[in-house]
């Protein structure tokens, strides 16, 4: 099918073509139609280019809901999840309109990172051509989308990562769109490229600037600068005349400034404000339709924090939300079973079947649809997603003892202290998100002794199931980053890196999904917070929990100079590591 699709799109007009779907129940023939649409964007003219598939039997007299998705961030329509999108819900009778993201495959304009008032308003233009108010360039009407009023189109919306956060914009700018569905996408951009996982004011935002996540950033800012030069004459809005060459101009300034290393007040509250304007955290008051999270748990660009954030701000506005924890994310993690949408397989995956209910609960408007409860999770030591009716609370608590150990009692703690260093290369290493870009394997997390401290607890007695983001609290002593911490560049301030590994009996230790928590501690002075990464983890019976603090990660940028640390314990005044666990089983 992808030929002769291929064959068709770069027509100027081109005649439907005719697909049969898989051998299914809910399955049937469907129909194929290239189209162009010239939208406003904000400020710019753009060329969306898109492809329709309109499913057999859908008429004026026999309308259909449909169903609106992009593609994520150097994809296009054409590309194996977005066309699969496509093909997917034709088959099982909705009307799909996929196309491919300003910026991206043939369609114009610069990348604005899913800008609500660029992005959004070029999917609001799009839908009204599903409400019949406008035709394609080539005058193709759609004709035959459901209705819930006069220009109101019955429209819902799937994707993932950039596909995911262009839905939450469009709802955002436009509240005919009637059921979301974002898979692995972001809350704050702002945290999600220089996370800091302390002094959150809301969410995962901080108003501490970040660690800068320098192998994400970069790898996805060279795929945006090429995508482009592989589509033959592109079209001339799709070039940066006065910056860099296919992202917006603000975009550009954000990567040079991460990418420096220094952060000076004035120059990186500009950097944040703009890469938060265009992220979820600053517009979700505006998005009403109901909302199905779907977030990975082996993802380290954009975590189940990202997702538990968003989560939050809809649930607590009114707004219908409902959230799973699937395997798989931008780190890997696909397990036989779960969610493949290049293969279709909606009726026997977990997350495909609460997908499916979402959209005939919001779309078809069956009531009886179960959507399922709030909270779902995959568990790798159980069949079955385990459930919960909210995100799992905080509910074990372990002390940091001066003696190594992490110990269930405050008593039990050991009075020292013990001192690790930085140096001037990284000397952890958690995940490389450049290796498997370029298709190579990565190698197993390490800790340079003598730049790291570790606690241990005792072997477990019985399963500890974690489910959640832990917590730890932390005080530490830097003399060298209380000097030069207030300098005015928040480059200066320590910077250091929490994470939890299990320890099986052998000594071997698993870095669960390769995930560590980035910091940069506002005040030395005092006790501050780290939320670590959320996990679904079983912790073995025999096996350990160890807690760890490391100066240095070969994913982020660092410390500015050498910078000793001690952590000093006492039964009176310790670190503590608290643990969301649930029940086994």
């Amino acid at each position: 099918m992808r030929g002769p699709l291929a064959a068709v799109a770069g027509a100027a007009l081109a005649a439907p073509l005719v697909l049969a779907g898989p051998a299914h129940a809910e399955a049937g023939p469907y129909t194929v139609t290239p189209l162009t649409f010239t939208v406003e964007a904000g400020d710019r003219t753009c060329t969306v280019d898109a492809d329709l598939y309109r499913p057999a039997g859908a008429d004026a007299d026999s309308p259909a809901p449909a169903v609106l998705a992009t593609n994520g961030f150097g994809g296009s329509k054409s590309d194996g999840t977005t066309d699969a999108i496509g093909r997917t819900f034709a088959e099982r009778g909705y009307v799909s309109l996929v196309y491919s993201g300003l910026g991206f495959g043939r369609s114009g304009c610069l990348i604005t990172l899913d800008d609500p008032a660029v992005d959004g308003e070029a999917a609001s233009g799009l839908l009204d051509f599903l409400a019949g108010v406008r035709a394609a360039d080539d005058g193709t009407k759609a004709d035959y989308v459901t209705r819930d009023a006069e220009g109101d189109p019955r429209v819902g919306m799937i994707g993932g990562s950039y596909g995911g956060a262009i839905q939450l914009a469009a709802a955002a700018v436009d509240p005919r769109v009637d059921a979301l569905v974002p898979l692995i996408t972001w809350n704050d951009l702002g945290y999600a490229l220089a996370p800091n996982n302390t002094g959150a004011r809301t969410g995962v935002t901080s108003d501490t600037p970040g660690v800068f996540k320098w192998q994400w950033t970069n790898g996805f800012y060279l795929i945006g600068e090429g995508r482009p030069l592989l589509t033959p004459r592109p079209d001339p809005s799709r070039i940066n005349r006065v910056d860099c060459l296919h992202f917006a101009t603000r975009v550009c300034e954000t990567v040079r400034l991460l990418n420096s290393g220094r952060y000076p007040a004035a120059q990186t509250e500009r950097m944040l404000a703009y890469v938060r304007s265009v992220s979820p955290v600053s517009y979700l008051d505006r998005v009403q339709a109901p909302t199905l999270l779907v977030q990975g748990q082996a993802d380290s660009l954009f975590n189940l924090n990202e997702a538990t954030a968003t989560y939050r701000t809809l649930k607590a506005q009114g707004t219908e939300t409902k959230m799973i924890w699937q395997s798989w994310g931008h780190g890997g993690g696909q397990v036989p079973g779960e969610l493949d949408l290049d293969r279709g397989n909606l009726e026997t995956s977990h997350v495909g079947r609460r997908v499916l209910a979402w959209f005939d609960r919001y779309l078809r408007e069956n009531t009886a649809a179960d959507t399922g409860p709030a909270l779902s999770y995959y568990r790798h030591w159980q069949s079955g997603y385990g459930t919960a009716a909210d995100v799992p609370a905080l509910s074990r608590s372990l002390y940091l003892s001066g003696d190594g150990k992490l110990v269930d009692d405050r008593s039990e703690v050991v009075r020292g202290s013990r001192q690790y260093t930085n140096r001037p290369v990284p000397t952890s290493h958690s995940e490389s998100s450049l290796a498997p870009l370029i298709g190579l394997p990565d190698i197993e997390p390490y800790d340079t002794k003598g730049t790291y401290l570790g606690w241990r607890s005792e072997p477990l007695t019985a399963p500890l199931d974690v489910v959640g983001a832990p917590k730890a609290t932390l005080q530490v002593v830097s003399p060298e980053a209380e000097r030069v911490q207030h300098s005015g560049d928040a480059s200066e301030k320590l910077v250091l890196f929490a994470k939890v590994y299990d320890v099986a009996p052998d000594g071997g230790r698993t870095l669960v999904n390769r995930l560590v928590s980035p910091v940069r501690v506002p005040d030395v002075t005092r006790p501050f917070t780290v939320e670590l990464p959320g996990i679904v983890h079983r912790y073995a019976r025999g096996h350990r929990l160890e807690f760890v603090i490391a100066a240095s990660d070969t994913a982020y940028f660092g410390n500015r100079g050498i910078k000793p640390v001690t952590v000093v314990s006492a039964p009176e005044e310790t670190g503590v590591l608290e643990l969301p666990v649930v029940p086994a089983g």
